[in-house]
């Protein structure tokens, strides 16, 4: 694989695990049914993503600016965004796994009404399904960091079309041109023999 498919590869990898994380973090991951002593109803209540993982979130974000930087940068500081990716993958990593091995009641109970001492049991229903594709974009984000860190010094960088190119001097009006003529007099030179022999030197009047 060349250089530029690399680069490539790795930028649509951060990119798309960045949205992935992002429009995970804003779904439904799990209810949560919170049993109270007698009279009191129980308290129902759902958690986000960001609720149960506030870290997907906060990865998803390094991510998309991950697929940025990768284009923007060079050399060595390619393998530093590259390291980044990857860390940001783990979090990603870490933070899905956690909630699949149950690990959100502390989530749960910042709900209103789950904590208290008339909370007898909370019970946390959590949806796999957002969890397991936060598990997706940590796996693109780590390979494509993986990548970038490896292989990133020796990617080209951005084609000289995204380079800012000096402006065009603005062409010369009849005005400018009059008004270099005035100073060619006012100077005691002979403007209509410089514009017959562009190649001559100037000439110059008697010193005063």
């Amino acid at each position: 694989m060349s250089g530029r498919r690399e680069l490539t590869t790795a930028v649509l990898g951060a990119a798309l695990a960045g949205a992935l994380a992002l429009s995970a973090a804003s779904q439904r991951w799990a209810d949560v049914t919170a049993q109270r002593r007698a009279p009191l109803p129980p308290v129902e209540g759902a958690l986000s993503g960001g609720d149960a993982a506030p870290l997907v979130t906060a990865a998803g974000l390094v991510l998309l600016a991950a697929a940025v930087a990768l284009l923007a940068v060079r050399g060595a500081g390619r393998a530093v965004v590259g390291l980044l990716t990857a860390v940001a993958g783990g979090a990603l990593l870490w933070s899905a796994g956690r909630v699949l091995a149950g690990g959100v009641s502390d989530a749960a109970a910042d709900l209103p009404g789950a904590g208290g001492s008339s909370v007898t049991s909370v019970a946390v229903d959590v949806s796999p399904v957002w969890p397991v594709l936060t598990l997706v974009a940590a796996l693109l984000a780590v390979a494509a960091g993986l990548l970038a860190t490896v292989r990133g010094r020796s990617w080209p960088g951005m084609g000289r079309r995204y380079e800012r190119t000096p402006a065009a001097a603005p062409p010369r009006t009849d005005e400018d041109r009059a008004q270099e003529a005035w100073k060619a007099l006012d100077r005691g030179d002979d403007p209509t023999e410089d514009a017959a022999d562009p190649g001559a030197a100037p000439r110059t009047g008697p010193a005063v």
